[in-house]
């Protein structure tokens, strides 16, 4: 993997701190890579192992932060959860101003 993929943003950051606060993870906000799966393991394990109580959760402080509106069911949440980074990017685009 190249250095810049694993590299978060700012908002990729303050995400994963309000992710980690939210969920009460013993995980470190900056240890979260911003490519590897957020739910499940991962494919090669590196995924946060988070499960679908977790992921409604996110969508609810996510919902109360940024007023962006995610609804189970979905077809997209799939790759809207995806990472760190996918979520990051939906956000930064469906925010309300």
């Amino acid at each position: 993997m190249m250095a810049e993929s694993t590299t978060q943003t700012l908002t990729e950051a303050a995400l994963a701190q309000l992710i980690v606060e939210t969920l009460k993870l013993d995980q470190k906000p900056g240890e979260i890579d911003p490519e590897a799966q957020l739910y499940g393991e991962g494919v090669e394990g590196d995924g946060l192992g988070l499960d679908s109580i977790d992921m409604l959760e996110i969508a609810l402080v996510v919902s109360q932060r940024y007023g962006v509106k995610l609804r189970a069911g979905e077809d997209s949440n799939v790759e809207i959860f995806r990472s760190l980074r996918s979520l990051n990017a939906y956000i930064q685009t469906h925010r309300e101003p």
